[in-house]
């Protein structure tokens, strides 16, 4: 009886300290939910819900600035990138995971080791490739250079160490090439990898902001983050309205997520191998 008393006060401090969290993790949601539908001079009122709901700050924030444009050019931008990405990692995970080759290890720990290189570092480098190379103010020098990295070939590699090799001998034997092998029997049991690479790099390049705020120029180019800072600069701020925007352009990675949670844990339990 003692040990289920026990055992009930510790579920409930548990539950408790679940729930302080959970709060404390969607309060900041629900403050920019309710704050878009205020007008500007209540915003600092300190009222969580506003006293008259303005549905019209949603409307306004279109006639304000071509939040449309902002929009597209942040999926398409994030699309892309997502897909070369994938690609890439796809392609360079097979070679480390699946194929055997002289210094294939030592390539790989030199490989990882640049993820330990901070951005800003390769910043400028990077600037400086993109005015060589003529993609200033271009969503193509937005997408290449984030395209390559080593994370994803991480992850996939590590995946692709969970599929049995005699897939790939049983192939071999029906006369299937390495290229066969990768299309035909490896991507498709990768697929929850491939998930859950895809959902990470949509979020990272969707909210991405100092590289769009150093490469582009031209308004029609401009991204979400860097659209939004309209609504919060020397000349004025309008939280409101920054709010409205803000609740907008959490619509797609909140749908991506709920669509692809499933296989993004998969992902990344079956990625957590030893290899």
């Amino acid at each position: 009886m003692k040990r289920n008393y026990v055992t009930g006060v510790k579920n409930g401090a548990v539950v408790a300290l679940l729930t302080v969290f959970a709060l404390s993790t969607v309060a900041p949601l629900l403050w920019m939910l309710f704050t878009s539908f205020k007008p500007m001079q209540e915003v600092e009122s300190g009222n969580l819900l506003p006293k008259v709901w303005h549905r019209e700050n949603y409307g306004a924030v279109f006639e304000q600035v071509p939040f449309a444009r902002y929009y597209m050019n942040s999926v398409f931008v994030a699309a892309w990138v997502t897909f070369l990405t994938c690609l890439t990692s796809a392609m360079g995970a097979f070679a480390f995971a699946r194929m055997e080759w002289k210094g294939r290890d030592a390539l790989f720990r030199l490989y990882l080791a640049t993820m330990m290189i901070p951005g800003v570092v390769t910043m400028i480098p990077n600037y400086t490739l993109m005015v060589k190379l003529h993609m200033l103010d271009s969503f193509t020098g937005l997408i290449v250079p984030s395209s390559f990295g080593a994370f994803g070939t991480f992850l996939l590699r590590q995946f692709m160490l969970t599929i049995p090799k005699a897939l790939d001998e049983a192939a071999t034997i029906d006369g299937a090439g390495y290229w066969s092998i990768f299309v035909d029997v490896v991507l498709p049991l990768a697929r929850p990898g491939l998930i859950a690479l895809a959902i990470f790099t949509f979020l990272g390049n969707y909210g991405s902001f100092y590289w769009p705020l150093v490469l582009i120029k031209s308004e029609s180019l401009r991204t979400l983050p860097i659209g939004l800072m309209y609504f919060d600069s020397t000349y004025g701020q309008q939280t409101n309205l920054l709010m409205a925007a803000s609740v907008m352009s959490l619509l797609p990675p909140i749908l991506l997520f709920l669509v692809g949670q499933k296989h993004l844990v998969k992902g990344i339990a079956f990625g957590a191998v030893k290899g």
